[in-house]
């Protein structure tokens, strides 16, 4: 059975209650670990008050998370960041164009689709009510699938968590649980994934998209780890 340990605290993590979450937080802020594409507080506004994009905007989101599936987020910035510069230029935007920038071609072709469709892709989105609707709908949106769904729904102001196998191993190790994580999500490590965000969000009144976000990053910065 694996243990959480906090470097913030030296201790092991029995609880993640309302003032280790603030901590982390704030350290993550004050560090400046928490600015990606978009900061924490924009996040959460996001997520308080999900926006209406439009369909540059929303290409936009899925182009992200299509780069960010499977690499640093460091390295998906920055070619977000060269592919949109390409775009806003005037550039056609095609796989011949677009491969120099960023050399794979399954994402590259998912890429141009969701660019060269933007309209239908996000006129079918906000079309839907149910945020399940949605959710599977964003998953049979080019090289989006099952699991980056998730991130992209974030992204566009859906209240939803990822389930990313740093998640579920905190899961499991608050649950005091021997299950192991993977994927396909199994349905008994999701339940104690989902009973950690609904704890820690009663004890802070935030809400669960959100305290996935901090709690990813307090993992992928080393502040929460697992000890044998």
């Amino acid at each position: 059975m694996k243990r959480i340990f906090c470097a913030l605290t030296d201790k092991t993590v029995e609880k993640i209650d309302a003032s280790l979450f603030f901590a982390v937080e704030k350290h993550i802020i004050d560090s400046g670990l928490g600015e990606d594409k978009d900061s924490f507080e924009t996040i959460k506004r996001r997520l308080l008050e999900p926006p209406v994009l439009n369909a540059k905007e929303f290409a936009k989101e899925c182009i992200y998370v299509i780069l960010a599936g499977g690499f640093r987020q460091k390295i998906a910035k920055k070619k977000f960041g060269e592919i949109m510069n390409f775009i806003n230029s005037g550039g056609e935007v095609c796989e011949k164009n677009l491969l120099p920038i960023f050399g794979n071609a399954n994402k590259i072709r998912a890429i141009v689709k969701i660019w060269n469709n933007r309209k239908g892709f996000r006129d079918g989105f906000y079309e839907l009510k149910t945020e399940g609707e949605k959710l599977n709908y964003l998953a049979k949106l080019p090289h989006i699938g099952e699991i980056t769904k998730n991130h992209l729904a974030r992204n566009l102001g859906i209240n939803n968590v990822k389930y990313d196998v740093w998640i579920q191993r905190l899961g499991i190790a608050l649950g005091k649980s021997d299950l192991h994580e993977g994927f396909p999500l199994n349905e008994e490590v999701k339940a104690l994934c989902d009973k950690m965000f609904t704890e820690i969000g009663e004890a802070t009144g935030l809400n669960r998209g959100y305290v996935d976000v901090v709690l990813w990053k307090a993992c992928q910065s080393g502040i929460f780890f697992l000890a044998p």
